[in-house]
C-alpha cells in the first residue's frame, strides 16, 4: 500500500536551517535523491520549500550529504552551498558523526545491551544486504550498539548507536539477531505496515558544524502513529 503522507514545500518539517545547512525530519516513504520510480525526491522538495520562502529567482542550490532508506523516518542534513557540501561530506564518510536511531522490533534480543559486528555484503539486484559473521569475499565491516529501550505488549523499541554506515546495516544486522523491525518484509517481518513504512528512524545527529565549528545536535520527533506513541 502506498505511503500516505509526504513531505510537500507547504508541510516540510524543518529542524533547524540556518545560511550553511537545512535539516529535515524526513517522512517514511520520501524518497532523499531521485531514482528510477520518478518520484519527486526530498531534494527538490526542499529546493521548492527556500525558493518560496526567500523568493529566490532561478536555481536553488542545494548539496544531498547522506541518504536514509525510503521505508526510513528521521534526520536528513543538507548543504545550501557548494562550500559547505565537501566539508559535511568528509565528516559524514570518515564517521566524525553521532547517529542515534530508534527500531521497533518484533522480538527483543538475548542481551539488553550488546555491540553487534557483522561483515555486510550488499546484492545490489536485491537491493538488500546480508550479514555474516565473519569477513567474507566483498563484505564490510558493520559495528552498532543497542540497548533495550522500552518494552510494549507485542514490540520493543530499541535505541542504537550506529557507528558505521552501511548500506541497510541496521535492519541487515537486526534481522540477523532475529529482532526483525516491525514492518520490514525485506528482511523478514511477518506482515508489512499498512503505509508502507518500517518502525525504523534516525533519532538523532551530532557533528561539528563546517562553518561555525562549534557542536550541534538535533533531536527527530517519531512519526504519529500508535506503536512509535506507545513508546514515548
Amino acid at each position: 500500500m502506498a505511503i500516505k503522507i509526504r513531505s510537500s514545500a507547504k508541510n516540510l518539517q524543518v529542524l533547524f536551517e540556518d545560511n550553511h545547512i537545512i535539516v529535515i525530519n524526513k517522512r517514511p516513504g520520501d524518497i532523499v535523491q531521485g531514482d528510477k520510480t520518478g518520484d519527486t525526491p526530498l531534494s527538490e522538495v526542499v529546493k521548492k520549500y527556500l525558493k518560496i520562502k526567500y523568493d529566490k529567482p532561478g536555481n536553488v542550490y542545494l548539496g544531498v550529504v547522506h541518504r536514509l532508506d525510503r521505508p526510513t523516518s528521521g534526520i536528513v542534513v543538507f548543504a545550501k552551498t557548494s562550500k559547505v557540501l565537501p566539508r559535511l561530506n568528509k565528516l559524514f564518510s570518515e564517521g566524525k558523526t553521532q547517529k542515534i536511531y530508534w527500531a521497533v522490533v518484533d522480538k527483543a534480543p538475548d542481551n539488553e545491551e550488546d555491540t553487534l559486528i557483522h561483515w555486510l555484503v550488499r546484492n545490489s539486484k536485491q537491493n538488500k544486504s546480508y550479514a555474516h559473521k565473519r569477513e567474507v569475499s566483498g563484505s564490510k565491516r558493520a559495528l552498532l550498539e543497542y540497548k533495550l529501550h522500552t518494552k510494549l505488549d507485542n514490540y520493543f523499541l530499541l535505541e542504537i548507536n550506529l557507528k558505521t554506515g552501511r548500506h541497510h546495516q541496521i535492519r541487515a544486522q537486526l534481522a540477523a539477531i532475529g529482532s526483525t523491525i516491525k514492518g520490514d518484509l525485506k528482511y523478514g517481518a511477518a506482515r508489512s505496515n499498512k503505509d508502507g513504512s518500517i518502525h525504523l528512524h534516525s533519532r538523532s545527529l551530532t557533528f561539528e558544524h563546517p562553518v561555525k565549528k562549534e557542536s550541534i545536535e538535533f533531536t527527530a520527533p517519531a512519526p504519529n502513529d500508535p506503536i512509535w506513541n506507545s513508546c514515548l
